[in-house]
């Protein structure tokens, strides 16, 4: 719903895990925000949300009164849950507006 997004409560790191339907290969993950300013994404293929693996962090580029859009590149990359997990930011709060997944 583009109505609706995640707030952070104002200390770092926060986190937000999104579960997939089932077991899926990824090709690309993108993500809109505002004010993030270091997000690392996670994956786990377990059936539960733990064991979390390290896929990719970045430093996002601040941008004045709009929304950040963020394209992660994952190539032959399956998961079952991703974590987002937000290090840092360029404000207290923090918000995600959008995450698309695409693959098979």
């Amino acid at each position: 719903n583009p109505e609706t997004f995640w707030v952070t409560t104002g200390m770092f790191p926060q986190e937000l895990i999104v579960a997939l339907p089932t077991r899926v290969k990824l090709s690309k993950v993108t993500v809109q925000c505002c004010l993030v300013r270091t997000l690392r994404i996670e994956r786990s293929v377990s059936k539960e949300p733990v064991g979390f693996e390290h896929c990719i962090e970045k430093d996002l580029q601040y941008t004045e009164g709009e929304l950040q859009t963020e394209e992660f590149p994952l190539p032959d990359f399956q998961a079952t849950y991703l974590r987002f997990i937000i290090k840092s930011a360029f404000d207290h709060f923090v918000s995600v507006h959008r995450v698309m997944a695409e693959g098979t």
